[in-house]
């Protein structure tokens, strides 16, 4: 089965580690550490120009969306 992220981006569910909401997780240390590791490998695709709401990490990249974590979990869900 795959996800839609938005934008024409789509991930097979079977990729995804986690769905994070970015406000709730940019305070952490940790998290803008990961984030800067992952830009500085190009793992980082921004499915849109729009304020960003949510990341999914996925096996291959890490995908920064402006769909809600709570949405996007809600469209996993058969």
């Amino acid at each position: 089965m795959f996800l839609f992220l938005g934008c024409d981006h789509t991930v097979k569910c079977s990729d995804i580690i986690g769905i994070f909401d970015i406000e709730e997780c940019s305070v952490s240390r940790t998290t803008a550490n990961f984030l800067n590791a992952c830009q500085k490998k190009k793992k980082v695709v921004y499915v849109s120009q729009d304020m960003p709401k949510s990341f999914v990490v996925c096996s291959d990249n890490t995908y920064v969306t402006n769909v809600a974590s709570s949405t996007i979990n809600k469209r996993g869900k058969i």
